[in-house]
């Protein structure tokens, strides 16, 4: 008997099956194919957007996608660096062969962890209180716990126009009797679609047609224990190239073939990663979409067209492929694809992943009802860290929307639920300032210690460089630049009209737009690590900003302190509207907070709520 059981060893399960073994549970991570644990059957990149930011909380967590990633990485390139630090992101190209086969590597030889590779059947409860699973060949396995990460396999189908064939992701089987065996369990699914675009051989593109997209030349990366990166000039580069007049000709005069748009698709598809059918008809005023043609792994023998998914028939695909800027003559290996998959509604889920209804049994990853490699990782290291949780008899793991993007996701999830895959923006986050690519180490290391996956040795350098940070705003405050250091000829450059014989403090000049921290050491000439300077700049730049945030969070942790019974009967509880009663039965939520960003629950309905707790302490 195990002490966990983990479903899927996609990026979710792969998070998950190492939470529990690293904390010295046995676990068994099941799969249906070895060689295809943390597999990337869509884009080949890690980060991006507010991902990025994620794959840093999982690294302070301490999971293992940012160190792969950082090791596997083709190219590093941070974004919207034009922009505030709030919405800083890192993205890297991944060798996609490399990474999968280093996933594989750490989970074959991980103390406690044992890959199963078989199909899972079906799961079995005994009185609401999860017993084991059944599988096609193994046959019954027990543990305590288990955790359902069956990404988009569970009764998937890949769809080319009218063509629907059984099977999931790059032509693997799919789990069909696993979605009844969780309806037998009262269990609600419902479908989602997704999809892919083609790969093309790289000889056979044109880039001097494109636009060349280089990485960023500096030292960064995903995990805080990376050493060394790839080379800037060893890094392989992206290309930008567009749509055409005739694409969008050829996709209109065939939209009817689209399985999207001929009836054949009834799972909902991603709103912020459409097929380019969809882009088509829902920006029909837009004369061109911009595409990125991306390395899939060293070898740069095969493209991935990022940006032009599609489930048109191959015929269409390749007059749609060889109308693009650049693609006149490419040769396609592998066709585009739409695939369809049963998900769990998310509003049947706790905060700490587990099933409200079924003891024992937490639900992970995009079968939760997100998309993405980078959200399905955030949440099956949640999930992994609140199944060694419960087997301890600890109180569950919940991430505050003021903490972590992944504490906002889960927060939409289980109580907004979804009806199309879920994408982490940095708009969805009220509190983006507080949870920046910077800061992941400060906001949730010592969680990741707390829950024994951060080592004493890892631990201690964090304590050391806030130590750090902290001595080096306190030195700011106190250190004088004397005009005669030269620095206001540096001020003067930056269009500051300073007076000749004029010192200055020199937080106070740190403080000030366009005024580089790293600059004015040279004039104290003092020396510090790069990473110190940076992030010491960001806090004292944006301080009041900070500071703000901080206090608008603190008053949503006060309602997130207020615990609501969990068996108030909603539906007959006097002054609140009839969608409140209803919405509010059917989440049944934990605090006065998660009750307050419900959608449909006005401030009228939350003061009755609030009136009510007040009543029941005072009895």
């Amino acid at each position: 008997m195990y002490d966990a059981i983990v479903v899927g060893a996609g990026h979710a399960g792969v998070e998950a099956a190492m939470a529990l073994a690293h904390a010295g549970k046995k676990t068994a991570l099941v799969t249906i194919s070895i060689k295809n644990i943390a597999n990337m059957p869509c884009n080949p990149s890690i980060g991006g957007p507010a991902k990025g930011i994620v794959v840093r909380e999982i690294d302070a967590l301490g999971g293992v996608m940012p160190k792969v990633a950082d090791k596997t990485a083709l190219q590093f390139k941070m974004l919207n660096t034009t922009k505030g630090p709030g919405v800083w992101s890192m993205r890297v190209q991944s060798d996609k062969e490399a990474y999968s086969l280093m996933m594989q590597d750490l989970c074959l030889h991980t103390a406690n962890l044992e890959v199963v590779e078989d199909i899972c059947e079906e799961v079995i409860c005994d009185n609401k209180i999860f017993k084991a699973v059944r599988l096609q060949n193994k046959g019954l396995i027990e543990a305590s716990v288990c955790i359902l990460t069956t990404g988009t396999y569970m009764d998937s189908c890949r769809l080319i126009s009218a063509e629907v064939t059984p099977g999931g992701p790059d032509d693997e089987p799919t789990t069909k009797n696993l979605s009844e065996s969780l309806r037998k369990l009262d269990i609600t699914l419902f479908r989602l679609k997704t999809g892919t675009p083609q790969r093309v051989l790289t000889s056979s593109i044109d880039f001097s047609k494109t636009q060349y997209e280089p990485g960023t030349n500096s030292f960064i990366r995903f995990s805080e224990e990376t050493e060394s990166i790839r080379p800037f000039e060893e890094q392989y580069p992206c290309h930008l190239t567009y749509t055409t007049p005739r694409t969008l000709e050829i996709i209109r005069e065939n939209l009817h073939k689209s399985s999207m748009y001929s009836g054949v698709v009834k799972g909902v598809g991603p709103r912020y990663c459409p097929s380019i059918e969809d882009k088509v008809v829902r920006f029909a005023d837009k004369e061109r979409h911009q595409l990125f043609l991306e390395p899939l792994t060293a070898d740069n023998e095969l493209t991935y067209v990022q940006g032009f998914s599609t489930s048109m028939p191959r015929d269409v695909q390749e007059e749609m492929v060889h109308s693009l800027i650049g693609l006149e003559n490419a040769k396609i290996v592998k066709y585009a694809y739409a695939i369809e998959y049963d998900a769990v509604d998310p509003l049947q889920v706790k905060a700490n992943l587990e099933l409200k209804d079924i003891n024992g049994l937490f639900i992970s990853g995009q079968i939760l009802g997100t998309s993405g490699y980078e959200e399905a990782a955030g949440l099956g290291i949640m999930a992994g860290i609140n199944a060694r949780r419960k087997l301890d008899n600890e109180e569950p793991f919940v991430l505050g929307r003021d903490e972590a993007y992944i504490g906002v996701m889960i927060d939409d999830l289980v109580t907004k639920g979804t009806k199309e895959p879920y994408r982490l923006l940095t708009s969805r986050a009220e509190y983006r300032l507080l949870m920046r690519h910077d800061n992941a180490d400060q906001r949730l290391l010592k969680y990741g210690y707390e829950n024994k996956l951060i080592s004493e040795d890892r631990y201690q350098k964090y304590l050391n460089k806030i130590e750090k940070i902290r001595e080096l705003k306190e030195y700011l405050a106190e250190a004088k630049i004397s005009y005669q250091t030269g620095i206001n000829d540096y001020l003067n450059s930056l269009d500051y009209e300073e007076r000749p014989d004029l010192s200055h403090n020199a937080l106070d000049l740190a403080r000030r737009p366009k005024v580089e921290l790293r600059e004015l050491l040279k004039y104290l000439e003092k020396e510090e690590d790069r990473e110190i300077i940076e992030q010491t700049q960001i806090e004292i730049r944006y301080a009041g900003y900070i500071d703000k945030a901080f206090k608008e969070a603190e008053r949503m942790l006060k309602m997130d302190k207020l615990k609501l019974p969990q068996d108030i009967d909603y539906l007959h509880m006097d002054n609140l509207s009839l969608e409140a009663r209803q919405k509010l039965d059917k989440v049944k939520p934990f605090t006065l907070g998660q009750a307050s960003r419900i959608s449909g629950i006005n401030p009228s309905d939350v003061q009755v709520l609030a009136i009510y707790l007040k009543r029941k302490n005072e009895k």
